[in-house]
């Protein structure tokens, strides 16, 4: 049975274009468009009409960072695929890539494969992986190599956590040079974890116990550090570097200059870094807590420097590094020492909202808002334009986006399986209304009408790369 949706009146937003259209939706797929009150939009004929007058009609949100049901610290992520990909739904993100793990000792094929039992039925929406590489050996990298050709095209390395996920220059080197060679994206948590460790321990050692130390001495010189090291060791490789979490107005520099010289070298930040600083991790109480994630919150002045590069496009992405953990039994067992905090935030809720905001309060365009949160995502991991546009041949994931709606968010009210909001009490312009993922409703004017297990696992081609 063929199913055909019409979204009329709306102002569909892309990366590229903004145009008054109707959006003609069949089996899934985006079939056409056509300007709203033309003769051929009228025409068309459909089970199902949403009306989007007043609203924008956007692509779903790719959120290339998530950590569902990650472990970490003796503990692990509160969000399952099931309540994490939900609650993604219902902030307009129609697409996740989470992060596979390797264990130290294991094959890539192992993590891979208990990731894929994690996610697979319990999906609300469309999902791909990552590989963490924590492991770099002969087998390991000849296993890049299968993974890529199917549909696993980055790799995750970590400079940071010694004795968990560390690799040191030579394994990384290794990597990259095995990347550039199969065409896979090197994905790169870059903070010097060896000097931290350092600084950690004579932290503790003086007594310092409180969250806000853990922003103290993960210093910004070293997360600069690592970035101009990471760029340096992907030129000798000849590979594409992609830097994850940046939240250094130093990293960015480095990533700009990186840039300026013509390296294919790239730049994800993440909505905690551009709306939250080290004044929350210095909330009394143990509340800093909550916002202990790596790389850390930095001091405010940081933010205006991380919009720019957003705009500029030193920086292309906007993830959320999504990792929940709950301050009661979570968070709390680093009381008395910040070094035992898990580290991470929830955020895959808030991110299109968050970014709208950054609309309204004219740090970004429109179009640059879905560039940022969908197109590049979906081009820089192998998904466009499958995900990440509206435009004939792509999948029908879909947003309807009250940009007038007024929204006050909360714990109380958000669907992440956690029990504290990062931006608890921040009043957002703008709210998700209707969700489709391929042409199916998950959001239906803000009533959950998906299930898990409608959400497939989406092979990825390499990077389209962006210039």
């Amino acid at each position: 049975m063929s199913t055909r949706t019409v979204i009329r009146g709306g102002l569909v937003i892309t990366a590229s274009d903004e145009l008054h259209a109707d959006v003609l939706i069949e089996d899934g797929r985006i079939v056409a468009l056509a300007a709203s009150g033309t003769t051929v939009a009228e025409g068309w004929t459909a089970e199902k009409v949403i009306d989007a007058t007043g609203k924008y009609v956007i692509p779903g949100g790719v959120d290339a960072h998530t950590h569902m049901e990650m472990p970490f610290g003796g503990t692990k992520a509160a969000d399952t695929f099931e309540t994490g990909t939900r609650a993604a739904a219902w902030g307009g993100t129609t697409t996740i890539v989470d992060f596979a793990i390797q264990s130290v000792g294991g094959a890539l094929r192992e993590g891979l494969d208990a990731w894929h039992a994690k996610a697979e039925g319990n999906c609300a929406i469309d999902y791909g992986f990552h590989m963490i590489v924590s492991d770099v050996n002969e087998n390991t990298l000849k296993e890049m190599d299968l993974l890529v050709q199917e549909g696993v095209t980055s790799f995750k390395q970590f400079m940071a956590y010694p004795g968990v996920f560390y690799s040191d220059d030579g394994q990384i080197l290794r990597a990259m040079q095995r990347a550039a060679d199969n065409g896979g994206l090197i994905m790169m948590h870059a903070e010097n974890g060896i000097a931290i460790d350092v600084l950690v321990e004579q932290a503790l050692a003086r007594g310092e116990t409180d969250p806000r130390y853990h922003g103290e001495v993960r210093k910004a010189l070293l997360e600069a550090e690592a970035t101009h090291r990471a760029i340096k060791l992907a030129q000798v490789a000849g590979a594409p570097l992609y830097v994850v979490h940046v939240s250094a107005m130093e990293a960015v520099a480095e990533l700009a200059k990186a840039r300026d010289e013509g390296l294919p070298v790239f730049g994800e930040t993440c909505p905690q870094y551009l709306f939250l600083s080290t004044d929350n991790l210095a909330e009394p109480d143990f509340e800093g807590a909550k916002y202990v994630c790596s790389t850390p919150l930095r001091p405010k002045e940081h933010q205006a420097k991380l919009w720019q590069g957003l705009r500029t496009n030193d920086l292309q992405v906007v993830s959320t590094d999504h990792c929940p953990f709950c301050f009661v039994g979570q968070k709390e067992l680093g009381r008395g020492d910040f070094s035992k905090i898990p580290n991470g935030m929830p955020g895959v809720e808030n991110r299109m909202d968050l970014l709208h905001q950054g609309v309204v309060d004219g740090h970004i365009s429109r179009r640059r808002w879905i560039e940022i949160a969908c197109a590049s995502p979906a081009r820089m991991f192998g998904l466009y334009p499958k995900k990440g546009t509206i435009a004939p041949g792509a999948d029908a994931d879909v947003v309807i986006y009250d940009p007038h709606a007024e929204q006050t968010v909360s714990a109380e009210t958000h669907h992440m399986n956690v029990d504290y909001s990062a931006y608890e009490g921040k009043r957002l312009t703008g709210r998700v209304e209707t969700v489709l993922s391929r042409g199916e409703l998950v959001i239906t004017e803000r009533e959950y009408t998906g299930h898990a297990g409608h959400g497939v696992y989406t092979p990825r081609s390499t990077s389209q790369y962006l210039n």
